[in-house]
């Protein structure tokens, strides 16, 4: 379940949730592949383009997470299989404490049975006790 820190900003879940990209060309659905407070990986048909800023819709279970996000890493035109899906990994630009703090929780919740470096659980931990607090820019 669980993809650990590996240089982009923190723990990520495997995890499927329904989304709507938003670019300046119209919108899009797809799904997360994988989720963290810092990110996520969206598989999508038509990915948008490297840097280009975008507005997500996470159909979470309980609540929708809406977030504006930068590309930092697309797969246009390659392969579209299990090692290499089709879509985008996205940074999030700005999203709410709340909507962090929601992440977060779900996210501490799957890696608590995942064998992880403690010091990604503690960063999670503090996440969803300091998620009112701005981001550090």
């Amino acid at each position: 379940m669980a993809l650990g820190g590996d240089g982009r900003g923190g723990p990520r879940i495997k995890i499927k949730w329904p989304v709507t990209v938003k670019t300046d060309k119209g919108s899009m659905d797809g799904v997360t592949l994988d989720l963290g407070p810092d990110g996520a990986f969206v598989s999508c048909a038509k990915p948008a383009r490297l840097n280009e800023v975008v507005d997500l819709i996470i159909n979470a279970p309980d609540q929708p997470i809406k977030a504006k996000a930068e590309v930092i890493w697309s797969n246009i035109y390659g392969p579209d299989d299990d090692i290499t899906p089709r879509g985008m990994g996205v940074r999030f630009l700005e999203i709410s404490g709340e909507h962090r703090k929601v992440i977060a929780k779900v996210a501490l919740e799957h890696l608590k049975s995942e064998k992880v470096d403690p010091r990604e659980l503690e960063a999670l931990q503090t996440l969803v006790i300091d998620a009112d607090e701005p981001p550090p820019k």
